[in-house]
């Protein structure tokens, strides 16, 4: 029997992925994964989640691609004369829970085929979406959600990012019906202690 796996996207670039990604690790001592990295080869979001979360090397496993261009993993593998196939991109197994954390957001392309959203199904894992306020999010979170729904994605939830958008987060809750996981502050200081402190928001996912 396989073993818990959430896919951390979000509904675009910068809107905390990699931050929700250390939480849930340090929340849930969970395993980490992410498939692949594109771009920032020298602190990859590997190297940051375990630097935030100070867990030892166990429970994070290499990526299956590194690639060298900070861009859309399609482009970045192309000019890197590599090809992303889906069917080597194989998930660690192990009895832990293990938190995969994506790259941009669900429509972002690996190559010429596949999207980041087809990766979800294929590690048969559930997905917990990052959503951020700004102008435009509430379409951007519809659009992923309904995106995840047209698929028959499996969707545990969504995790705000930021101070309380009474307006905002209701009718993205009403609209979809997807279920609130929590939020979490922005801040400055992004450190262990910041992600310790927020992990204790979600050790009952």
């Amino acid at each position: 029997m396989s073993s818990t796996r959430y896919f951390i996207t979000g509904i675009g670039t910068d809107v905390g992925k990699t931050v929700v990604s250390a939480i849930l690790v340090k929340a849930l001592k969970a395993n980490y994964w992410k498939p692949i990295q594109a771009g920032d080869l020298e602190n990859t979001d590997r190297m940051k989640v375990q630097a935030f979360t100070g867990m030892s090397a166990d429970y994070f496993h290499p990526e299956s691609y590194l690639l060298p261009y900070p861009m859309s993993p399609h482009a970045s593998a192309e000019r890197a004369g590599i090809e992303i196939e889906i069917d080597k991109l194989i998930a660690p197994q192990h009895d832990n829970k293990l938190i995969i954390e994506g790259a941009g957001g669900l429509m972002v392309p690996i190559n010429r085929r596949n999207l980041m959203i087809d990766l979800i199904p294929h590690f048969n894992a559930e997905v917990i979406l990052v959503s951020r306020h700004y102008l435009g999010s509430i379409n951007h979170t519809l659009l992923s959600l309904e995106a995840l729904e047209r698929r028959g994605v499996k969707l545990k939830g969504i995790i705000f990012n930021g101070d309380k958008n009474q307006d905002t987060e209701s009718i993205i809750l009403e609209r979809s019906g997807a279920r609130f996981l929590g939020r979490f502050s922005e801040t400055n200081e992004l450190n262990r202690d910041f992600i310790e402190k927020e992990s204790l928001k979600f050790s009952d996912i």
